[in-house]
């Protein structure tokens, strides 16, 4: 394990990830979701397969929630299911993209009516959070405009505001409102929250318990990411990551998959503004398995954070600084593809073995029989989706 210093086997010690729930259950896109044998048929069964990854990878120790897909009637149970199975409950996230009265927008919308039921969800959330332990209300909203003219943009702005505004109101004192942005989908000409310019604007007015969420999805074709992650750490509103990747509009697609040297990108100008295992910036998965298996999908998820962080910290910073500061483009360059390039999975290998975890987690999930079992034991129920 040479390849590595101890402080920087420390950090990688350090390292959680969480796991959003809606992974293991038949999600994919908007068009098809293609069903696979043992799929959780509620939310204990979901939290059932996260439990899997972090036994494997000791990566994944929370679970995000999605209300109303993860609802149950005693979250005191279901937390204490959690625990059970070495994992904690993490995020609430909320959902205002699925009920008809939601066509023209939820929090932003004309109707007071429906601003209501939207707030009202939301302080739901934040309910549910006191019960499971959650500290972070997660809020992705599907809304805006498909033709000029359609709405009023500067409305819906100060609508917004005012919605979120009595959201963070009741959130406790060591709660936070974490607010996600996208820059197109569902709506098509605007939408109301598309960049981390408009999150943090919103975020921003409403305190110091509000932060920006990045997901590196959400970005159009040729984004520098790390440079709005650089901006967001340095302004102290980097609230979390939604870890995934993309070939063209949104995929959710497993994180690395696309462009891992945008990763490592990513996770050095993380580690260069100290939000590695910050505990002010929660790193975690959005993404949907629909044609691989979910626990691996998974399993394999965190494996590439965990490989592009390793390859991070291998970074000679002094070396790069001083090739930045005489000038020499080619010697930064070459400093830091030095770190990209070196090849880390023999030496993560060997240190998972001196840790009593497998040096290959995928193949020793493979040969643990888990999906056998789950699927010859999870026959029948709701199996739980988009929908759920």
């Amino acid at each position: 394990m040479s390849t590595f210093s101890a402080d920087q086997l420390a950090q990688l010690e350090q390292q959680a990830i969480e796991l959003p729930s809606w992974a293991f259950g038949n999600s994919g896109t908007r068009f098809k979701v293609f069903a696979t044998p043992g799929t959780p048929r509620d939310p204990y069964e979901k939290i059932a397969d996260a439990a899997q990854v972090q036994k494997f990878t000791a990566l994944a120790p929370t679970v995000a929630l999605h209300i109303p897909w993860d609802k149950v009637d005693s979250y005191d149970d279901l937390r204490a299911h959690a625990e059970g199975l070495g994992v904690q409950l993490g995020t609430i996230n909320s959902n205002t993209f699925q009920d008809d009265d939601y066509k023209f927008g939820a929090l932003t919308h004309e109707d007071a009516g429906v601003r209501r039921k939207a707030i009202d969800h939301h302080l739901e959330c934040i309910d549910i959070m006191h019960a499971t332990g959650s500290r972070d209300l997660k809020i992705w909203l599907a809304e805006g405009s498909n033709y000029p003219g359609q709405a009023d943009l500067r409305g819906r702005q100060d609508r917004l505001q005012e919605s979120l505004q009595e959201i963070y109101a009741r959130l406790g004192d060591e709660q936070r409102l974490v607010l996600e942005y996208k820059f197109f989908e569902p709506a098509f000409y605007h939408t109301d929250v598309p960049d981390w310019g408009t999150s943090y604007a919103q975020v921003a007015a409403l305190g110091d318990k509000a932060m920006v969420c990045l997901d590196t999805g959400h970005h159009a074709p040729g984004t520098n990411i790390e440079f709005i992650v650089m901006q967001l750490l340095r302004l102290g509103k980097l609230g979390s990551f939604d870890f995934n990747s993309r070939f063209y509009a949104d995929d959710d697609l497993i994180v690395g998959a696309a462009d891992p040297f945008q990763l490592f990108r990513i996770i050095f100008e993380v580690i260069r503004g100290g939000g590695l295992n910050n505990p002010d910036v929660a790193f975690m998965l959005d993404q949907c398995h629909n044609v691989e298996d979910k626990v691996p999908g998974q399993i394999r998820s965190v494996l590439n954070v965990q490989e592009m962080t390793a390859r991070a910290l291998l970074v000679d910073a002094e070396a790069l600084r001083a090739a930045q500061l005489s000038g020499d483009v080619l010697e930064a360059n070459r400093v830091f593809m030095d770190a990209f390039y070196t090849d880390v999975r023999p030496a993560l290998a060997e240190w998972r073995e001196s840790r009593g975890l497998p040096a290959d987690p995928m193949r020793a999930f493979a040969a643990s029989g888990y999906l056998q079992q789950i699927a010859a034991d999870r026959v029948g129920g709701v199996q739980a989706g988009w929908g759920a």
